[in-house]
């Protein structure tokens, strides 16, 4: 068994939270998945297995197995095992969308891996996660996590203009005219966006750069053409980036990686 599906999450939900994935795998080979930085948080409900991380992106963080498991966002990669079977869903969380579902800005939650009980309390998780296994398929188990997160959900809105330059910077705009659009130093804006997402402005351009070209790579797909699309000034560029952010070459990730990896956001 090998399923992975994603949908987009209720109306309500979508300017917090931009998909969710759902997988479950049985009898497959042993395997270190890495969980890559990207421009969402990353909140994960297991359904069976406990997830079994190896590394998080803080090396100071223990090794540890979570019934639920909260992601910041992160330059690094998480390593996560499994011995051949695990399943689970996986919310992509929206840093602006922090505050609303967590009570707290993503900035707290960056570079670090949060057990999911301390973030959203015990009877939650176990609730959720019960009526998670409950579900007889994959849009049953996603309505499950719609109606869990517009009950829980408490609108609070980032600053205003830390919130527009986190959308223009994620969307490829130079920083310093990011600077200029908001009416703010770059200083200062850097200040007021690393207090808020937890990395700096660059850092996210860099990340989100970064996602969109990894989800451009597939067999057959010359990385020169996915440099040049993206924005790096060359394939050398674009390899230097990956190792950065994933720990390894492109090569060495996609052969190592399920085809999942390249699905769009939704």
């Amino acid at each position: 068994m090998d399923e992975y599906v994603q949908a987009a999450p209720a109306a309500v939900l979508r300017p917090y939270i931009a998909f969710y994935s759902g997988y479950r795998q049985r009898g497959l080979a042993p395997a270190v998945h890495r969980g890559l930085p990207s421009p969402f948080l990353t909140l994960i409900l297991t359904l069976d297995e406990p997830l079994v991380i190896a590394a998080h992106p803080d090396p100071r963080q223990a090794p540890g197995s979570f019934a639920a498991l909260a992601g910041g966002l992160h330059l690094t990669p998480a390593l996560i095992t499994h011995d051949g079977s695990q399943s689970g869903v996986q919310l992509a969380v929206r840093p602006l969308g922090c505050r609303a579902l967590f009570g707290l800005p993503a900035a707290e939650l960056a570079h670090l891996d949060v057990d999911g009980e301390a973030l959203l309390g015990r009877r939650f998780v176990a609730g959720t996660r019960e009526r998670l296994a409950a579900a007889g398929d994959w849009p049953s188990r996603f309505a499950v996590l719609d109606r869990a997160f517009t009950a829980r959900l408490r609108p609070a809105e980032p600053p205003e203009r830390v919130a527009r330059a986190f959308r223009l910077i994620v969307a490829g705009s130079p920083v310093l005219e990011v600077a200029r659009e908001v009416g703010w130093s770059p200083r200062h804006l850097t200040t007021r966006f690393h207090a808020e997402v937890g990395l700096r402005p660059k850092e996210a351009a860099r990340v989100a750069r970064f996602d969109r070209a990894r989800r451009a790579i597939r067999p057959g797909v010359r990385l020169s053409e996915v440099a040049a699309t993206h924005g790096y000034a060359d394939q050398s560029h674009l390899v230097r980036d990956f190792q950065a952010f994933a720990g390894c070459a492109p090569s060495r990730w996609l052969s190592g990686e399920p085809d999942r990896v390249n699905d769009p956001d939704g």
